[in-house]
């Protein structure tokens, strides 16, 4: 997803689930600043390195893929951008190598994202804001995973972009650092085939361009996860899902609504918008910043103010007691939700985001050990 859903659209959903205009402006910057929070933007504020949320271009291009450098990128984009919809999938006649990445594949409603608002719960707003972000995503981003993977990753010339007539045209794939995306004739920049597993050109949806994040999308393709059988990516579904389903969340957030449970979606609350939501939705243009900030703007009477990264950025860093900062809470946030995301890969018995050891549980050493004899066949 882009900055039209993440920082407008979440801005309007936080508002009709009974947020301020203030409250609703905060949760949306959080959002967005998921998307921005790089390890260079956390350098310069010498904030805890921990608390990275995203990778820029420049820093993927540079980053190692030996296993340390890979648990990095893995921790990142597994937390933020591509929550694992099921850490115990199962798939006949694969390797426990294979397996332990195809279970990062992202998708909506999996128990790591009734934990993700859970942890949100009580947090404050930038807590709430970044879970946001990742539950969004997880409808944007399913069928992809946060880990670099061409076995998982890649996709084939099984390309085709459905358009709301029924008709489909074949989408071409171009490598292209300057070109913006031709919707006009389909044609699309995409990551560039690298035949090396865990090339970084073959992270989450690199191989499918931006298709993921534009809303009016709709397409079908054949996964190389899925054994190349036809599966349909219908994204104005999705995002209207999406939408419907962070209202509830932030309800249940902000302390209307009782528990959060799976599948649950706030249609009845948007109701009297749904017309206009959906036309927004599949407005066909690459950034439909305009019609969510014009409809946000129209909700709350308020202005919206445009996404500044550099916001609280002076306030952190003259301040004594970082904790209490704006984005001393969405550090504290992200850490909190990498940390916890990062468990449960590991306990999952996979090391592809690192180590972890679950608080008063048991020692580092009695972990290793125990996965260690988990790997070797020695324990069930």
């Amino acid at each position: 997803m882009q900055m039209d859903f993440h920082y407008y659209a979440t801005y309007c959903a936080a508002f009709i689930a009974g947020y301020s205009h203030k409250e609703s402006c905060s949760i949306a910057y959080s959002a967005q600043f998921v998307d921005e929070c790089s390890l260079l933007l956390i350098n310069k504020l010498k904030a805890p390195r921990a608390a990275a949320t995203t990778q820029l271009q420049t820093e993927l291009m540079d980053a190692d893929t030996d296993i340390m450098g890979l648990q990095d990128i893995t921790r990142i984009w597994a937390s933020f951008h591509f929550l694992p919809q099921d850490l115990y999938a199962q798939k006949k006649w694969r390797t426990k190598r294979y397996l332990r990445k195809y279970r990062l594949l992202c998708g909506p409603n999996g128990s790591l994202l009734r934990e993700t608002v859970d942890l949100a719960k009580g947090r404050g707003l930038q807590a709430a804001g970044l879970a946001m972000h990742i539950l969004a995503d997880t409808w944007a981003h399913r069928y992809f995973a946060g880990t670099p993977s061409l076995a998982i990753n890649n996709t084939d010339y099984y390309f085709y972009e459905i358009f709301p007539d029924g008709t489909e045209k074949q989408i071409k794939f171009r490598h292209s650092t300057i070109q913006p995306d031709d919707l006009e004739n389909s044609i699309y920049t995409s990551s560039l085939y690298q035949s090396n597993e865990n090339s970084i050109m073959n992270l989450g949806h690199g191989r499918a361009g931006h298709l993921p994040d534009y809303s009016f999308c709709r397409y079908k393709y054949l996964p190389a996860w899925g054994d190349y059988r036809e599966i349909i990516k219908d994204n104005p579904s999705d995002y209207f899902n999406a939408f419907c389903q962070m209202i509830y969340a932030m309800k249940y957030l902000k302390g209307d609504v009782e528990t959060f449970e799976l599948d649950t979606y706030d249609t009845e609350a948007v109701k009297p918008y749904r017309d206009e939501i959906k036309a927004i939705i599949c407005e066909r243009r690459p950034n439909a910043s305009d019609g969510w900030r014009a409809f946000g703007e129209r909700l709350s009477g308020e202005t919206i103010p445009v996404y500044d990264i550099n916001k609280y950025q002076k306030e952190y860093m003259d301040s004594d007691n970082k904790e209490d900062t704006f984005l001393g809470g969405f550090f504290g946030a992200a850490v909190r939700q990498k940390s916890m995301v990062t468990n449960r890969i590991f306990t999952s018995h996979s090391l592809l985001a690192g180590y972890s050891v679950t608080p008063g549980k048991t020692g580092l050493l009695g972990a290793l050990l125990k996965l260690i004899k988990k790997e070797e066949g020695k324990v069930e």
